[in-house]
Formats: structure tokens, sequence, C-alpha cells
């Protein structure tokens, strides 16, 4: 066998399960792998390698006294710093909860354990998540595995490094303008962002509004499946999240084996930009190229998309108004403990009327009924997953696109935000490198609530491409990660 930290989830649970494969070989190749390439890119910021190691051994001995196993038996993940895992610092990328000790699992690290994942540790993202770039003052920057030098993206930055170099087989992530399908473009691994309230947030800040939800990552469509058959519980606490007799409107285990989809049954649509995003023309060139390549696939592939008149004013506004509530009561009691990205989304949001707001959200409603519409006509939806090549992590985000200045820091996630809007799943899968070399994220968007379509679909597109050298999954060296200098050195 090969390093079992190189094995899919899919493959590593049928081991477990058959007794070829131990969690707590499983889980020391992980921990290797972490304390030999997390130097280079600080994807894993805090961890337990003692009790992990514990909870391995007990996951090994359910194996062999023949108990039932779930669904992610033995395997480890990596949870974002943004919920809680017992007895590990939450901090959320802020200096103000640096001490921070969570005293009890969140409703998904729950979950997942309960189905017999073990936590290998918490992963890196920006303060309170705000941001592309995942970098903060508590644990330094996430470099991207493919050139440390380079940005992860974010906010779940080290879930996605973590994956790419093979430190764990899942991780958990969230999304609100891209945050884990941008990392995972980057990065060169599978990011799924699913339909309000298939992935409860039970703790929202904002329970009405669905533009943040958690989501699963992992380094195949199917392991990403996987995981969210675990996280798609019933929870009434989320008001997205339809619960009856206490099983949801969906059955979580479908997800666990996808369907198959004929392509060829199946309309297309595809756009470089949905006709208002700032997307560079390198990664335009890119998008082309796998269009070319894709389009043969389908019963029909036309350019085009929905009508997304406003989409930078809504987003704007609302996720404004989504972290004015989060943060401006810190802010006025802590003065010059928040980073610019949070202090400018609270001045943003203190900027808005109430009219501003009013209007943010009647236009919500003419683009979600828009959307709708436009799926009448097409099942999917193909796009870049971002609208840039990476750049250098120290640049905290890009101020321009082919010259072009951005209007804020988060106006060039709007290939991602173009769907959250909506409320629409969306999957980004790996799909080669751009002529720059670095890895290049193919977007797929289907309807509301269509998730386990999404998923079979990218499912399908990836088994399409198996062989293809120019469009395989990009891989990093772990050689040159393994002798670089530590990226909180440099």
């Amino acid at each position: 066998m090969s390093d079992p930290a190189d094995l899919t989830a899919i493959e590593a649970r049928q081991l477990i399960g058959r007794r070829k494969l131990s969690p707590v070989e499983l889980t020391e190749a992980c921990i290797a792998r972490t304390e030999a390439i997390n130097p280079a890119i600080n994807a894993v910021v805090a961890s337990d390698f003692d009790r992990l190691r514990d909870d391995a051994r007990k996951a090994e001995a359910a194996v062999m006294k023949g108990d039932a196993l779930g669904a992610v038996h033995g395997l480890p993940f990596g949870v974002k710093d943004m919920i809680d895992v017992a007895g590990l610092p939450t901090t959320f990328g802020s200096d103000l909860f640096k001490d921070n000790i969570a005293v009890r699992d969140d409703a998904i690290v729950s979950a997942l354990r309960l189905a017999g994942g073990l936590v290998l540790g918490k992963t890196n993202n920006p303060e309170f998540s705000a941001g592309g770039n995942t970098i903060n003052t508590v644990y330094g920057p996430t470099g991207n595995p493919h050139d440390p030098a380079k940005s992860a993206a974010g906010s779940s930055g080290g879930s996605a490094a973590a994956l790419a170099t093979g430190m764990a087989p899942l991780c958990t992530g969230s999304d609100t303008g891209g945050s884990l399908r941008n990392p995972a473009a980057f990065c060169g691994v599978v990011g799924f962002r699913p339909s309000p309230g298939v992935v409860p947030g039970d703790n929202r800040s904002i329970a009405l509004m669905h533009l943040p939800t958690s989501g699963p990552m992992a380094r195949t469509v199917a392991d990403t499946a996987l995981m969210l058959s675990v996280m798609a519980r019933p929870d009434r606490l989320d008001p997205f999240t339809g619960v009856m007799d206490g099983k949801t409107l969906w059955n979580p285990e479908d997800f666990a084996t996808l369907p198959r989809r004929d392509l060829n049954a199946l309309k297309i649509a595809f756009t470089e930009d949905f006709g208002f995003a700032m997307t560079e023309k390198v990664i335009r060139c890119a998008f082309r190229k796998r269009v070319e390549h894709l389009t043969p696939l389908f019963a029909s592939a036309e350019e085009t998309s929905p009508d997304c008149t406003g989409a930078d004013r809504i987003f704007a506004v609302l996720r404004a108004i989504m972290m004015l509530g989060a943060h401006h009561a810190n802010t006025l009691k802590y003065p010059g403990r928040f980073g610019p990205n949070i202090m400018a989304n609270v001045e943003e949001g203190l900027s808005y009327s109430a009219l501003d707001v009013a209007d943010a959200m009647n236009r919500q409603g003419v683009y979600y009924r828009n959307w709708q519409g436009f799926f009448d006509k097409h099942d999917y939806i193909l796009s870049p997953a971002v609208t840039i090549s990476p750049r250098d992590w120290h640049e905290l985000y890009p101020v321009e696109i082919d010259g072009v200045a951005t209007q804020s820091y988060y106006q060039w996630l709007a290939l991602a935000y173009a769907s959250t809007i909506p409320g629409h799943p969306s999957v980004t899968i790996p799909m080669g490198r751009d002529e720059l070399g670095m890895p290049f994220g193919l977007q797929i968007i289907g309807k509301r609530n269509d998730d386990l379509g999404v998923l079979a679909v990218a499912a399908e597109i990836e088994a399409a491409i198996i062989g293809e050298d120019t469009f395989a999954v990009p891989k990093p060296d772990l050689t040159a990660l393994r002798n670089a200098r530590p990226i909180l050195e440099g």
C-alpha cells in the first residue's frame, strides 16, 4: 500500500471496514504528513495528537469487535477555526479570542464524531472569516501548497491546504462569498456550498439570513458527498432546515452513494463572468479551454447566465448588515483590536440606511426569481470558481484585476457570490492548472435544493477528465514542501 495519507476518504473507509487498514495506521500517517508539511504552509494551527491517537485506538477496537461502523469511521478530519472542538482553542483568527478554549464540540463536530470521525486539529482562517486571504494576527498566514509564497485563498484556506497535502482526507469549511469554494480552487481540491439548511447553522447570528453556511471539503467529489451525508442532519434551530417528525426533506444517506447522471441528457449554460464579475484574462482563457473540452459531453451548451442585475450592491449591503450585527458592539468595546477587513465591514454597514437595506432585500427577491426562471430552461451552470489566479499572500486582497481597481476587499469573490445571493448549491472541482501554473477550479451550480444532482454531475465531470493530462488534479510537490523554509519565518 502507498502512504495511507494519500488515500481518498472512501478508499480508506472501505479498507478500514474490511480490516485492511487500521484507524491507528491512517492516523499516524496523517500526523506524520502534518508534522512534515505543515511548517511550510501553516494549515493546521492547533491540535492534540495524544487525544487523536487515543481516539484512533478506540476506533480500531470498535472495528476488531465487529461493532457497527459509522460513515466516516476512523477518518481524521480538520476543523476550521470558526467552530468548537472541546479542549482546543477556537480563536476565530482574532487576538481577542486567542486564549479561548472550547468546552464542548460544535454540532457539526459532534455529528462527525458520532459517525466515527477523528479530529486531526483546527485549520486556519482569516479574522472571523472576513476575507479571501487566510492570514490573521493569532496564527499568521497559510501558504498555497502549490507555491507557499502565494495565497491559499479563504476563508477556509487552512482546510483546503491541509487537504491538498494529505494531512487529512476530510475538512470542514464555511462559505458566504465563496469561502470554501475559492480556497478549494486555489489549492486543487473540492469544496461544496449546499443549499440553505442542508447543513444546519444552529448558531448563525442572523438566523433568517441564508448567506453563510457550513459545508464539506475533500479531495474528490465522492469524498465530499460522503462527508455531507453526515453533516446534513435534522436541526430545527436552523429555519432553513425543513424538519418533520425528526427527518429532513432530503435523505442525508443519499449523499453517501451518488447516483449516476447522463451528461448527454443535460442542458448546460456556461459563463466567464455572469455579466458583471471582474474576471482576469488568464482565468477566462483557462475556462474557455475547459468549456471547449466539456461541452461535447452535454445535450446542449449555451453561453449565457441568469440576470444578475445589482449583484454587487445586493451582496455588499446584506453582507455588511450581517457583519455589522456580529461585530459592531465588540469594535466599540475593544477599539483597535480588529483588523482592516472587519472594520471596513462595520463602517460600511453603518453607512447604509434602512431604505438601503430594504432596497437590497427587494432586489434580492427579484434576483432570486430571475434565477428560478433561468433554471426552467437550463439544468446546470458552469463557470470559473474564482476571478483571479493565486497571488502573493502578502497582498491582503486584490486591489486590481487586469489593471482595473476593485471597489472592496471582497469584490474579487463575485463569481462565487453570484450564486450565494439566490441560495443555489455550488461545487468547485479541480481541473488542471492555468497558464501561470496554479490550480484552476471549475464551478458547477444547480437548481436550489438540487444538491444531490450538483454533486452527481460534478462526479461525472471528474470521471470524464481522468487520464487527461491537461485537466488532471494538480498535486503539490511534497518533497519541496518538506524542505521549504517555515512560512512563519519569512
